[in-house]
């Protein structure tokens, strides 16, 4: 087997949450780009996923889902493992993206922000993995990706009022160790991606707003592009991180090395 062999997703069935836009997208982008065979998109907007499925199939040789999904509900959930399995057999890939946020300074932050925000964010996870994984551990295979941030490693700048989205990432950071540790006897990988600071619907008012003090402390000078993430999301996909788990690989242009 080449090396380019081992980032190969032939055959390969992967379900990505919140697969309609954003992140999301451009991950989708990238497996149908290293040859997966069947790519399932769920978000609570099954249009925008209709459409990204639509743009895959037209340019590659992908099958894909568009589901409906809230991830905070555990019957929605159930049912996207239940249709995934009954339409492609398996699920060898999960990608843990649908996220949301909420800015407000912490003394002004409202409960029910907070609680939307972790729930999507911790509990979603949760709940993805927890059904997905059921289906890996009968295979003995798989590999889970959680879409962390960089938010999640600890402090963030003043302008970054966004506390229960920071907390929330720093709950998957531990979440993506814990559960490798805890699913590594059964061949299931799990990893996690930390993006920095990429133009997103989510991110676009609070790099309006810091996008001085974002560049500053970027070493690279730029925003994440729409490529930037395809390399990383199926390096953690493929056979290539076949000995990697329990990892936070991080994608900010070097604003973590600072």
């Amino acid at each position: 087997m080449s090396v380019l062999d081992l980032f190969a997703l032939k055959g390969k069935t992967a379900v990505i949450t919140g697969g309609g836009r954003g992140l999301g997208a451009q991950i989708a982008q990238g497996f149908a780009e290293a040859g997966i065979a069947n790519i399932v998109l769920c978000s609570r907007n099954v249009v925008a996923c209709e459409e990204v499925g639509k743009r895959l199939e037209d340019h590659f040789d992908v099958k894909t889902l568009a589901l409906t999904c809230d991830v905070t509900n555990a019957e929605d959930v159930k049912q996207v493992v239940e249709k995934t399995v009954e339409q492609f057999g398996t699920i060898d890939i999960l990608v843990n993206n649908s996220g949301t946020s909420w800015a407000a300074p912490v003394d002004q932050m409202p409960k029910e922000a907070w609680e939307k925000v972790m729930n999507i964010n911790v509990t979603g996870t949760f709940l993805m993995s927890q059904a997905v994984g059921k289906v890996m551990m009968a295979n003995k295979s798989g590999k889970i990706i959680n879409i962390a941030s960089i938010a999640g490693f600890g402090g963030t700048p003043e302008f970054m009022q966004t506390i229960g989205y920071n907390t929330s990432k720093g709950a998957v950071i531990t979440f993506t160790k814990d559960l490798a540790v805890k699913w590594g006897r059964y061949n299931i990988h799990v990893n996690a991606i930390a993006p920095g600071f990429f133009p997103t619907k989510m991110s676009s008012k609070l790099i309006e707003t810091g996008q001085e003090q974002i560049m500053a402390s970027t070493p690279l000078k730029r925003l994440g592009s729409e490529e930037d993430l395809k390399g990383a999301a199926v390096f953690l996909a493929s056979s290539a991180s076949d000995y990697v788990t329990g990892d936070i690989l991080t994608v900010d242009g070097g604003a973590s090395a600072l």
